[in-house]
């Protein structure tokens, strides 16, 4: 039941203590690397969800001290008075479109590592930062806390000014003073803050009462609660403590937005956590103990589910950060019924990864995700062709498919031409790897728009020479023939590849990708890609029950999942699966039955007895066809572009980027457009 009148109750008005949100789609918080350095960018984005129908939009993490610094990441900021005007761009241009504006207070204790305030760092207990920074926080006195709740008291205040709606309190991911309060394994102080758990909850109770005194009844007061930390025995669990917790504070928010802590286990990825609705299990007592509204998470994107998980009176609010990121109309493609043109989340994280960085937030799903005010890209809306009437497409990889779909939109009749069978290029190939099926998404949702267009014409097994390309009389051609994987070893840490002796056999990450099998005997998974693809493989080869040697010059594996939240679980899944790890060493040959290894830091060499490697080093870019179109024929075409992982190797996010920048920009004037790609927010130099 995917229909407009199976999913009537998703669109049901819900009371929120003094405000009512208009239906049952709730953007929870979610950091995106804009906040109080990016306020214009970040108020665009927010309205963009109201637009599509999320009935309440929240912003992220807000810092209310400058003790809880987050520096260099930038989160929002409501210090003092003066950060109120920048937040209240994002409340009226949320009111503009119609949704509830929320604000998640949050001072982050030792989590908070105060770089650029240089302020003391504060906890429970005396602890040490969370980072690799060498620093500790100071266990809080009585002074302390008193000072803290007057801090949270005041930025209450500033919220209600700036317009907000919706105020929360902060106990989750381990990221925040309530929530460390609450947990034994940040406190162990022995006063009326510490010991039993009614003495932890001590604090959350104070400031949920403070801020609802602060507040009055011109705003809704919202408690953020992680109900279980995903630790068993070691830690909070949603059954016992959780469920205390929740039963002690029942009545005291307007609302619960319920999820599981750390954040990876929250923002866990498909690759580690496949299911759809994955946190229900944990917080399904919830609104058992409660009357007040709830709002859960757990990467949900199946209407029948959301639907049921109301019906079922286990939320009342469908949470989503990811998903909504993906497609920010998702709630009105719900309710017009065009659920096959919803963006799904595909899990991966990247937007993570961006908040890791400190830039503004992206999507492989949805490349207009972050570029709402610098290049003012609408999702479901793109300008009209101008006077040119037909495109050709090479290659319908993640950046052909895209562009080839924008260009059909903008009206222009579009031909893409495929060399293989399947359309899909490299997301097709690493979606059938172990953990990344859900990757799939990204062609799928793009080969459907497409085959509905009466404007598009899709050709397989259609390889073409540049003559070829000529011939068929198209004058604008976008090629997007993609990159290959090197089969020399060449990459970060060998510029001249590396030594490979005869009889030696070796395979790229495209051979385990199209099905070449490694013969029997120990494999070796070099890594000097160092991103996600060779954790990938060596999981995947073990698996398959190969013994496995994974090496790599980076201390630990795949050391870019670090941005999405996943490295801890790679390393752990390998490990569990029996994968030797060989960290920190290079390869220094190949030879028939064996590798050479080569310490990093001493140079000395060891050696692994195998059968076959594994090279995911550096990839190739394929612009043959490019090349020879702008040696013989470039002047009879209009326009010639290089696109995705031909024009420079990336993540699927990049090539999806670049095919849907390339479309867009088709017919514009050069200066528009560089004056859109530069398009910043300056600092201010009024005197303060």
């Amino acid at each position: 039941m995917s229909s407009a009148e199976g999913c009537s109750v998703l669109f049901e008005p819900v009371q929120i203590g003094p405000v009512t949100a208009r239906n049952r789609f709730y953007q929870v918080p979610h950091c995106n690397g804009m906040g109080h350095l990016r306020p214009q960018a970040e108020a665009a984005m927010r309205a963009m969800k109201a637009e599509g129908g999320w009935a309440v939009v929240s912003n992220q993490e807000t810092e209310i001290h400058p003790t809880s610094d987050l520096s260099p990441f930038a989160e929002n900021r409501l210090w003092d008075e003066r950060d109120i005007p920048a937040l209240r761009l994002m409340t009226d241009a949320v009111h503009g479109k119609g949704s509830l504006a929320a604000i998640e207070l949050a001072h982050n204790g030792h989590h908070a590592q105060n770089h650029l305030s240089r302020a003391p760092l504060l906890a429970p207990s005396e602890l040490a930062l969370q980072t690799a920074y060498p620093k500790q926080a100071r266990a809080m006195d009585k002074a302390d806390i008193r000072e803290f709740r007057k801090w949270h008291r005041a930025a209450a205040r500033r919220s209600r000014e700036a317009g907000f709606d919706i105020v929360y309190v902060y106990a989750g991911h381990h990221m925040t003073l309530p929530h460390h309060f609450l947990l034994p394994q940040f406190n162990d102080r022995m006063d009326e803050y510490g010991g039993s758990l009614e003495n932890r909850v001590r604090l959350t109770r104070e400031i949920l009462e403070e801020t609802k005194e602060e507040v009055g009844d011109d705003c809704a007061i919202a408690l953020r609660f992680a109900v279980d930390e995903m630790l068993g025995s070691e830690g909070m669990q949603a059954q016992e403590e959780g469920r205390a917790v929740v039963e002690m504070l029942a009545e005291l928010p307007d609302l619960w937005d319920v999820n599981v802590a750390d954040w990876s286990n929250d923002s866990a990825t498909t690759r580690f956590e496949p299911r759809d609705g994955f946190q229900t299990s944990y917080i399904e007592f919830v609104k058992q103990v409660t009357s007040k509204p709830v709002v859960g998470v757990g990467r949900l994107t199946s209407p029948d589910l959301m639907a049921s998980l109301v019906r079922k009176g286990i939320l009342d609010f469908i949470g989503a950060a990811r998903p909504s990121i993906a497609d920010p109309f998702l709630p009105n493609k719900i309710k017009e019924g065009r659920i096959e043109e919803i963006r799904e989340c595909i899990g991966c994280n990247i937007c993570v990864s961006s908040d890791s960085l400190g830039v503004p937030i992206r999507c492989t799903q949805n490349p207009t995700m972050g570029e709402e005010w610098r290049r003012k890209w609408h999702p479901e809306i793109i300008e009209r062709r101008v006077k040119e009437e037909a495109a050709l497409v090479v290659g319908s990889g993640p950046a052909g498919l895209e562009c080839a779909m924008q260009l059909a939109r903008r009206g222009y009749e579009v031909t893409l031409a495929e060399a293989k069978q399947e359309l899909g290029g490299r997301v097709l190939q690493e979606a059938g790897l172990t953990g990344l099926s859900a990757w799939k998404r990204v062609t799928d949702h793009r080969i459907y728009d497409l085959q509905q267009r009466g404007n598009v014409q899709l050709f397989t097994d259609s390889p073409l020479s540049a003559s070829e390309v000529v011939e068929l009389g198209i004058p604008n051609v976008f090629v997007s023939t993609g990159a290959k994987w090197r089969r020399d070893g060449r990459g970060k840490s060998a510029f001249h590849g590396v030594s490979i002796g005869l009889g030696s056999r070796v395979f790229t990450p495209d051979d385990i990708m199209t099905g070449v099998v490694p013969e029997d005997g120990p494999v070796v998974v070099y890594d000097d890609d160092q991103a996600y693809l060779g954790g990938v493989l060596a999981d995947h080869l073990a698996q398959a029950g190969r013994e496995v040697f994974f090496v790599t010059p980076a201390s630990l594996v795949s050391p870019f999942t670090e941005l999405t939240l996943e490295q801890t679980k790679v390393q752990r899944s390998l490990l569990e699966k029996g994968v030797h790890l060989n960290l920190s060493q290079t390869l220094a040959n190949v030879a028939s039955g064996q590798v050479t290894l080569q310490c990093v830091y001493t140079g000395r060499e060891n050696s692994i007895e195998c059968s076959s490697v594994v090279l995911v080093t550096q990839r190739m870019r394929e612009t043959t066809l490019y090349d020879e179109l702008c040696g013989t024929n470039a002047g009879l075409l209009n326009t010639l572009e290089l696109i995705g992982d031909a024009a420079n190797p990336g993540l699927i996010a990049d090539a999806v980027y670049s095919g849907h920048m390339a479309a867009r920009n088709f017919e514009r004037n050069a200066d528009d457009i560089d004056r859109e790609f530069f398009r910043r927010e300056l600092v201010s130099l009024e005197p303060v």
